[in-house]
């Protein structure tokens, strides 16, 4: 089993983007889950097969403004990922995105200027801001929450899961739609 969860943001109206900034965020996000597949399929394959959960974002299937780079990349795993699921499928290897919505994590919070911020008043602000801004459940994922989820994906459980977009996003995406 591989999980493959890492990801930054940079968030600016597109035009404010430099070049750098977006090749920053496509090669981490993009380009870093393209890199640790394909580095884990000869391990999964030589193992006689396994599961790939690659995290992508709910912003794959719902955006909004200042997100164009980040956006771009996380759409761009589900693509990668509906691939290698082809690719691999007859070797024993499942491959599935998780898209998760907003989380409570370290990315969130550098995201909003917070990072320096003590925890309690994090916590305070988080939790208002999450009240208006996710719809749906109106609070933000905990890392246990999406960590439980990746762990029920990579299961045996679902021998029938590939190329998936597994979403868990509190109710996001469903008001988008």
């Amino acid at each position: 089993m591989a999980f493959n969860n890492a990801g930054i943001t940079i968030e600016k109206p597109l035009d404010q983007l430099t070049s750098a900034e977006f090749d920053r965020v496509i090669h981490t996000n993009l380009r870093g889950s393209f890199l640790a597949t394909k580095y884990e399929i000869p391990h999964l394959v030589a193992a006689g097969g396994g599961t790939i959960v690659v995290t992508s974002s709910s912003n794959a299937l719902a955006t909004t403004e200042n997100r164009a780079a980040y956006t771009a990349s996380k759409r761009g795993i589900v693509g990668l990922i509906q691939s290698a699921a082809f690719d691999f499928a007859a070797k024993g290897i499942r491959v599935n995105a998780l898209i998760p919505g907003t989380t409570d994590t370290e990315l969130v919070r550098r995201a909003a200027g917070m990072e320096n911020v003590p925890d309690p008043a994090w916590r305070v602000f988080a939790s208002q801001w999450a009240k208006t801004h996710v719809p749906g459940l109106g609070r933000m994922a905990t890392a246990d929450e999406i960590a439980a989820f990746a762990l029920a994906l990579a299961s045996d459980d679902f021998p029938y899961l590939t190329g998936a977009q597994m979403v868990i996003d509190g109710g996001k995406t469903a008001h988008a739609g």
